[in-house]
């Protein structure tokens, strides 16, 4: 869970950067590992512009969650290897105004976390 103050500088300050592999756009900063404690934090939005119902926004979190949660260990090892003292906010934006098959959305996921391991 990331926390407001770290939310604000994610999306306020010019400090984040940015990747896309549609449905899905990501947004990451590097953060003090001794302001968190831990080498990834993650945050996941869908808008209601995008899903007016609540079932329909809630499946593509759970999406979103498990296709971080399968492929989290690309992330946290380059973290661990290149950036000891550091930490990353993460925070996954969803863009499409339908649904997408978890494989598919596993993948774009798994994309944005090679590409963002691969700027460290």
């Amino acid at each position: 869970m990331v926390s407001r103050k770290l939310m604000e500088q994610l999306f306020g300050g010019g400090h984040s950067r940015s990747a896309a592999a549609f449905p899905v756009r990501a947004v990451y900063m590097e953060t003090g590992r001794a302001v968190t404690g831990v080498p990834v934090q993650v945050l996941i939005s869908v808008s209601k512009r995008h899903f007016k119902r609540a079932v329909k926004r809630n499946r593509v979190k759970r999406q979103l969650r498990e296709g971080y949660r399968l492929n989290k260990q690309i992330l946290i090892d380059a973290v661990n290897l290149k950036r000891e003292d550091k930490s990353i906010a993460l925070a996954f934006i969803w863009q499409a105004d339908r649904l997408y098959e978890t494989r598919e959305v596993e993948a774009s996921v798994k994309l944005l976390l090679q590409r963002i391991a691969e700027r460290l």
